[in-house]
């Protein structure tokens, strides 16, 4: 089969090509997918440069999420058929015309969602749903901070806070067309924040009378947090995803976390088992049903910043790296 490879194994945007790889078998629980349309994620710049090692079994090949066609089955696997419409989520192996997928990371397209749109779903909004709903426990009437409110999963955090009642969804970013429009679009955040010239922590203290935040979705990590802690409430939740910013933070006051009784939650979810990632998919497609493409018309909706021909899949790495993008880069298989 086509794959999208790395010469020399890693290494800049420019390193990326089609080329010609093994075509995967399923073995037992495995679903052979013919793939229409992937998703990049920033983990996959990571993982170019040499600095994302892909967890044990899973494919070298970059790419973590996709739509596409069911043509194989491996032994014992029941939840699907040879020409199934499927969406899902893998530890690698995307980038190529083909993939290996455990079944029960697999979800049903909906007819709704088109190839593009569904592809746009599984990192983001599951990342999404497991930081807020599993850890944060977002609940109704509480106050939500999200950090790089523009990307991926930021855009589904807000979505999702919304939909589960958050009474202040407040998102961050760095320019003020990703802020406009993060607030103009349907159960898009309620207030916004330019991190590089605002003090998020004391503008979400304006917005909650003082009382500081319940939950935080957090990407940056160094250089976001002292301002996370001082913007949590007694009793709040932060789950950490990345950390953009560095992984160190020097002259930690733990009083904070202490006097506040926080619960600090950091999560990858590729690293996690096939066990827990199939539980988790499980409990998530209660949401499926309510996400939609951006003109689709439901609570939660699914963006795309802009798609390209995977003979273009230089261009697309360069529009992520760049910071370009407000909402999902899809690349189709061609």
């Amino acid at each position: 089969m086509r794959a999208i490879l790395i010469k020399d194994g890693y290494g800049p945007i420019e390193n990326l090509y089609i080329g010609g790889t093994d075509k995967p078998v399923p073995t037992k629980g495995q679903v052979l997918v013919k793939i229409v349309a992937f998703g990049v994620n920033r983990m996959d710049h990571y993982q170019r440069q040499g600095g994302y090692p892909t967890p044990p079994g899973a494919s070298s090949i970059l790419g973590v999420e996709f739509s596409g066609r069911v043509t194989e089955l491996g032994e014992g696997v029941t939840r699907w058929a040879v020409g199934d419409e499927v969406f899902g989520l893998v530890g690698g192996g995307a980038y190529a015309e083909f993939v290996n997928c455990d079944e029960g990371l697999l979800l049903k397209k909906p007819g709704h969602l088109s190839w593009v749109e569904a592809a746009s779903i599984p990192e983001n909004y599951i990342t999404a749903y497991q930081a807020l709903v599993k850890y944060g426990e977002v609940k109704k009437g509480d106050h939500v901070l999200v950090h790089a409110g523009a990307s991926g999963v930021g855009i589904a955090a807000i979505q999702i806070a919304r939909e589960y009642g958050a009474a202040t969804v407040t998102a961050t970013a760095s320019t003020t067309e990703k802020l406009d429009w993060l607030r103009s679009i349907p159960n898009g955040a309620t207030h916004t924040v330019n991190y590089k010239t605002e003090d998020f922590a004391a503008e979400v203290k304006k917005t909650t009378n003082g009382k500081g935040v319940n939950v935080v979705i957090d990407f940056v990590g160094q250089s976001h947090w002292n301002k996370n802690v001082e913007s949590l409430a007694i009793d709040g939740r932060m789950t950490i995803l990345a950390t953009l910013s560095g992984s160190e933070v020097s002259n930690v006051n733990l009083g904070p976390i202490l006097y506040k009784r926080l619960r600090i939650q950091g999560s990858t979810l590729r690293s996690r088992s096939t066990e827990y990632q199939t539980e988790l998919i499980a409990s998530f497609r209660d949401i499926v049903d309510k996400v939609t493409g951006a003109n689709g018309g439901g609570p939660i909706r699914t963006y795309i910043h802009k798609v390209y021909p995977w003979t273009e899949i230089q261009s697309a790495h360069h529009e992520m790296y760049d910071n370009k993008n407000s909402g999902k880069i899809i690349v189709e298989v061609q």
